[in-house]
């Protein structure tokens, strides 16, 4: 993308580079499982938990299997398992069992966890800043008004919630290291070579907060993302669904999904905090795998 990363990592701007001694027992499972699948600690128990959400899912796709109608399929599974049943004479196909567990498992996480998160973090943020909710509560009114639900037709009418959305993604940076990916052949990169198998993986942080791109990266500002007109405007460093030809394949689900629900909530209350928007803290509880906001109480006054 043209970032000076290298750079970046030298005097970042967010914490998630303050050290190894921010990251989560989760990440450093994922960057040193070999280790770690041998070492006592929290991970121990959260792993226990996820092999059994992956029992969970098989069971689940064993039901479907035996209820399967390949002329109505009912579900995500469903719509594999008949693939399935297309591709049972390619050697080469990627539509198999273990796979159907580990995408569905896949799919429960990154569609549930990564938008509630942006949310969570996102309410946070519109307490600190009562001024952006307003303008956002004047633009619904004026493009949705109150006796309809949103749509995402609406959306692109709507270029000041849209930049309060994108600099939600930007600010909150849910997922700062991305997932691991792996070099498929011997690669040259600014002077390194990086093996073929080797893991990477893509400090999206280090995008998300380059300040090249973005006039202030450590504040949350929806101006980011408007031109001089008010008008939406894109940004190539805008990457929170990840980079390459592996990125987030449930972004524009994601996105619906921000969209309405902001959109739904803020068309009908209020966001009001027991704490003065000066004093409310919006750095992040957590940086490691994922960034989490701080707990706060919130309360939705009906408009």
């Amino acid at each position: 993308m043209g970032m000076d990363v290298d750079r970046q990592l030298g005097s970042p701007p967010h914490p998630v580079f303050s050290g190894l001694s921010a990251l989560h027992p989760t990440q450093l499972y994922e960057m040193f499982s070999g280790a770690m699948r041998y070492l006592p600690g929290p991970q121990r128990a959260a792993f226990k938990q996820l092999a059994g959400l992956e029992k969970f899912i098989e069971r689940k796709v064993k039901a479907n299997q035996e209820t399967l109608d390949p002329n109505t399929p009912r579900d995500f599974i469903d719509c594999f398992l008949v693939q399935m049943q297309q591709e049972k004479e390619n050697p080469s196909s990627e539509f198999f069992l273990k796979n159907i567990v580990l995408t569905t498992f896949n799919v429960f996480f990154a569609g549930t966890e990564t938008v509630s998160t942006t949310l969570r973090y996102g309410f946070l943020l519109l307490l600190k800043y009562p001024e952006i909710e307003e303008r956002v509560h004047e633009e619904i009114d004026r493009v949705i008004g109150r006796n309809r639900a949103p749509s995402m037709e609406d959306r692109s009418r709507m270029p000041y919630t849209d930049a309060v959305i994108h600099e939600f993604q930007r600010f909150c940076d849910v997922i700062p290291m991305g997932l691991a990916r792996r070099v498929t052949r011997d690669t040259q990169f600014r002077g390194y070579t990086i093996p073929k198998g080797t893991e990477v993986y893509p400090m999206l942080g280090s995008v998300l907060y380059d300040p090249t791109q973005f006039t202030s990266p450590a504040t949350f500002d929806p101006s980011h993302f408007l031109d001089g007109n008010g008008q939406f405007k894109k940004s190539d460093a805008f990457v929170p669904f990840s980079i390459g030809k592996r990125y987030c394949f449930g972004e524009m689900l994601a996105r619906m999904e921000l969209f309405l629900f902001l959109t739904s909530i803020l068309q009908n209350f209020r966001f009001h905090s027991s704490v003065e928007p000066k004093d409310i803290d919006i750095s992040p509880k957590l940086v490691g795998f994922a960034t989490l906001p701080r707990s706060y109480e919130i309360c939705l006054v009906p408009r």
